[in-house]
């Protein structure tokens, strides 16, 4: 099992960013890696391993969830009303029905078994969708009109309307009839009677289970202090979302997916700094996670059963999504205030499958169901096509289809590369602002530039200024520039072209010395900067 993880997660990373570089989305490279690594290949992964899948996979669902869930902006979801709830029932709907009326034609189905093939085919891959909007997000693209997280809760809430037609397809088809309740005086109401009330009765559930986990964490992790950094905090958060998954298998009273999600969701209410430290240790966790998740969603595609269903199988996958899923679309967003362009967004944007796909489509096969080897190709099959289409089309078409607004960091991570600008000259006040630029770096994991502008040529002090930067900002990654021109103005100049985040820069007392930056320059920097300026100053020279 061992051997195993090393190649999953070695091979898995290096194949993600091979993928990266040749610019298509991560996710492809390690699915492909988990067919090579897988037993149709060179069969690498250990059988416990593989038979452990399930499993693995429901953690990383988890962290991809909760990450969700940590992301979500209940004022833009109050805003858009009932479009987010219509996108949880109705594409999914009509894709399943749509995709149930195709295959009775072309494999010749049943209703019944063409709906079980649509509700596997109509889920929404969270693993594809939830950081793609997180993305959306963190760089701003539709977050005016609430567009992402419409995306991000529709897509939780149509996975649990599928899931449920799901279960009890499988096991009306496997067992012959579906069990029901009787009612006083004789009636006996269907377990299709009753889904309406499983659905309502697992959403709700869900959410209420959310919510009291949340209080839960915010009792244990702010205010009775059990944790001491973001990593305790995140260990305990992670295994109480994990318990919920795992009850909701043993009963299946409540939406264990949805339950995770709501608890990330209300603990941006209730304490929003425990949901930043949560949102970076999830970040964490999930870069792993989606290693393990993709890698062995690959080893499990069966590639001999695809050629026999290539064609029949992509012609499935288009009229369920350009008909049947494009149908419900434009239901859900009828009386928005969602333009053309936005509504178009949905067909790259909420899409793509993979995660549930990859969970239940053997399970037709497994239950000795007519048709059941015909449906985990299909599934395969649209794991192999939209995955890697969703995650290159969700960044593509954004920019085209979407409005950029501003970006609300309390409740998204904004992720991007920081750099501390340190401007030093020769004199010993440099030593001063080189520790604080390294002080502010290490608090940020950031990057340094040490800039020193050159006003009399004398390599042997900027030798020896170049050394004491190499010293003091050992443990950082940081480059040594020097320039000739006006003081102030290059600064600013450097700043800007190389998109610092702040500048630190030295202040001298009252004494005047040529070869340092007196005050006139700092007070410069600071009246022409648009960057924030954090001056050093040398107290021993205050008069």
């Amino acid at each position: 099992m061992l051997e195993s993880f090393i190649w999953i997660l070695l091979f898995g990373f290096f194949g993600g960013q091979i993928a990266r570089r040749l610019k298509i989305p991560a996710l492809v490279g390690m699915v492909l890696v988990g067919i090579f690594l897988g037993p149709q290949v060179a069969n690498a992964i250990s059988p416990s391993v593989l038979e452990a899948a399930g499993t693995l996979r429901t953690i990383a669902v988890m962290a991809i969830l909760m990450k969700a869930g940590l992301g979500l902006d209940r004022e833009k979801l109050a805003r858009q009303g009932s479009v987010a709830l219509r996108l949880g029932f109705l594409p999914a709907a009509c894709e399943a029905i749509a995709v149930a009326l195709a295959a009775m034609t072309i494999f010749q189905f049943d209703f019944l078994t063409g709906l079980m093939l649509g509700c596997i085919i109509g889920a929404e891959s969270p693993a594809v969708i939830v950081p793609g909007m997180l993305r959306l997000k963190s760089l701003g693209w539709g977050v005016n009109k609430g567009i992402p997280d419409a995306i991000l809760t529709g897509s939780a809430l149509s996975d649990v309307l599928l899931l449920l037609v799901f279960s009890l397809l499988l096991t009306f088809l496997s067992q012959g009839s579906a069990a029901g309740v009787k009612l006083p005086g004789g009636l006996t109401l269907s377990a299709l009677h009753l889904l309406p009330l499983q659905i309502i009765f697992q959403i709700v559930l869900g959410v209420v289970l959310g919510l009291l986990t949340a209080r839960l964490l915010v009792s244990l992790l702010t205010k009775q202090n059990w944790t001491q950094n973001a990593v305790q905090d995140t260990l305990v958060a992670a295994s109480l979302a994990l318990l919920l998954v795992v009850a909701a298998e043993k009963l299946p009273i409540f939406s264990g997916y949805l339950a995770v999600m709501a608890i990330g969701f209300f603990a941006i209410a209730f304490d929003p700094p425990l949901a930043r430290r949560l949102r970076s240790g999830f970040d964490s966790l999930w870069v792993v996670a989606e290693i393990v998740l993709f890698v062995l969603l690959g080893a499990s595609i069966q590639l001999q059963v695809l050629g026999k269903i290539l064609l029949p199988g992509l012609l499935i996958l288009i009229i369920g999504t350009l008909i049947g899923r494009a149908i419900g679309w434009y239901l859900s967003t009828l009386g928005s205030n969602w333009n053309w362009r936005e509504r178009l967004f949905l067909l790259p944007g909420n899409s793509a499958k993979a995660t549930v796909q990859a969970a239940i489509g053997a399970l037709p096969l497994a239950s000795g169901i007519e048709g059941g080897e015909t449906i985990l190709a299909i599934a395969a099959l649209s794991i192999l096509v939209t995955a890697p289409l969703g995650a290159w089309a969700i960044p593509t078409f954004a920019p085209k289809l979407l409005e950029r607004g501003e970006v609300d960091p309390t409740k998204v991570a904004v992720t991007r590369r920081i750099i501390i600008l340190a401007v030093v000259d020769t004199s010993p006040l440099a030593a001063q602002v080189l520790t604080k630029a390294a002080e502010l770096a290490r608090r940020s994991d950031s990057e340094a530039i040490v800039l020193h502008v050159i006003r009399r040529q004398d390599s042997q002090k900027v030798a020896l200024l170049k050394e004491k930067a190499q010293r003091l900002l050992a443990d950082i990654r940081h480059q040594f520039i020097t320039l000739e021109g006006s003081v102030p103005e290059t600064i600013v100049r450097v700043a800007r072209e190389y998109g610092v985040a702040e500048i630190v820069i030295g202040k001298r007392g009252h004494r005047a010395w040529d070869e340092v930056l007196v005050g006139s320059v700092s007070q410069a920097v600071l009246e022409s900067s648009p960057i924030p300026v954090i001056v050093v100053e040398d107290n021993q020279f205050v008069g």
